[in-house]
């Protein structure tokens, strides 16, 4: 039977709903998660979880360590014979397989107290909150983390017309011991390669392209050196695909309901932001119930994806434009700082300002060229 009765009813149990509950517990709320799968859940995802993002995971009880993955001190971009590292100013990013953290996520989520109901699908919005398939629910608050294709949103009228360009995303992991302590970029025309260490013998590859649907060997031929590299490494998972990437909302609140991960509208995946992004979501939005102003929330959201929204933009040009690619990767290579200056971009607290007037200058009349 399921609770009739709580103060968060959150839909969805991918990592930015388990998030919430976990958060609005250690805040004194009440909190259920309703998810039609049950664990360890799977998705097609990068699996790199930013220095933030492993920050919020921390402060809620389930701290990153060499049991769970491996970390990563930064990222290196490989395209048009250039090679480019910059590296994180503190701490690292953290490599996890996406099923590895789901499953430490349940436990941390049952450690606390959260109401999950796997194997329960929400099936509409009622006046009071949520009609599941094992009955009504009622919340003082109602969070969409159903993903992507987010029903919430659509029930809530809070979608927004889609993306023009329509890009997809592949992963498999690699049974093959990783090369270095960065996530590799690797940049083909008209796709890219991320390259994810999630543990001391297997890395992650997610290959993101636009136009029609083609085969994860297939697409692995545009990128010759990492074909190579993996030529003789076994698989260790089946192909996952996922898209269309990018999906909007219109807003991310609607009276006592808001929309968290990608359910509120997720950038392309080629930010490697969507995990840390969700986390950082899921703790806005539960100082802004306790507080009781989902208009907090609204804000914070608005300045949580705010420069990464841009970096993605920038990094989208890069890929579509070949010869904008050239010339930024030319100026990250003539002053290797700036790499690193460039990734801090991803980096709420920071913003363009961490570029210096000179870097910020020339990407920025690259970009205007474009």
């Amino acid at each position: 039977m399921v609770a009739r009765e709580t103060d968060v009813a959150i839909a969805g149990g991918g990592p930015a709903g388990l998030v919430t509950a976990i958060r609005a517990r250690h805040s004194g709320l009440r909190a259920a998660v309703f998810d039609p799968a049950r664990p360890p859940i799977d998705r097609a995802c990068g699996e790199g979880i930013m220095p933030d993002g492993a920050a919020v995971l921390a402060a809620n009880g389930v701290p990153l360590t060499r049991e769970l993955g491996r970390p990563f001190c930064g990222i290196r971009y490989v395209a048009d014979g250039h090679e480019v590292s910059g590296r994180f100013s503190a701490s690292p990013g953290w490599g996890v397989r996406r099923t590895t953290l789901h499953e430490a996520l349940r436990r941390r989520a049952e450690e606390v107290g959260v109401d999950l109901r796997w194997g329960t699908r929400v099936e509409g919005l009622t006046g009071a909150g949520f009609d599941t398939s094992e009955g009504a629910v009622s919340a003082r608050w109602l969070i969409g983390a159903d993903g992507r294709s987010s029903a919430v949103r659509r029930w809530a009228g809070l979608a927004a017309k889609p993306a023009r360009r329509r890009r997809f995303a592949a992963r498999r992991h690699f049974g093959i011991e990783p090369w270095t302590d960065l996530i590799e970029v690797h940049w083909a025309d008209g796709a890219e390669a991320y390259v994810t260490p999630v543990s001391d013998g297997e890395v992650g590859v997610a290959l993101l392209w636009a136009g029609r649907a083609d085969r994860f060997d297939g697409l692995m031929q545009r990128f010759p050196i990492l074909a190579e590299r993996f030529a003789n490494a076994p698989a260790r998972s089946s192909d996952r695909g996922s898209g269309p990437l990018e999906n909007r909302s219109t807003a991310v609140t609607c009276g006592n309901l808001a929309l968290v991960g990608d359910a509120s509208g997720s950038l392309d995946a080629i930010s490697g932001e969507g995990l840390t992004l969700g986390f950082c979501q899921a703790s806005a939005v539960v100082e802004a119930m306790v507080a009781g102003d989902l208009g907090r929330y609204s804000r914070a959201h608005r300045r949580i994806v705010r420069y990464p929204a841009a970096f993605t933009r920038l990094l989208l040009l890069m890929g579509h434009k070949p010869w904008l690619r050239r010339r930024v990767m030319a100026s990250l290579s003539r002053d290797p700082s700036l790499m690193s200056r460039f990734l801090a971009l991803r980096m709420r607290p920071t913003g363009p300002r961490i570029l210096g007037a000179d870097g910020l200058l020339g990407l920025t009349l690259a970009a205007l060229k474009a």
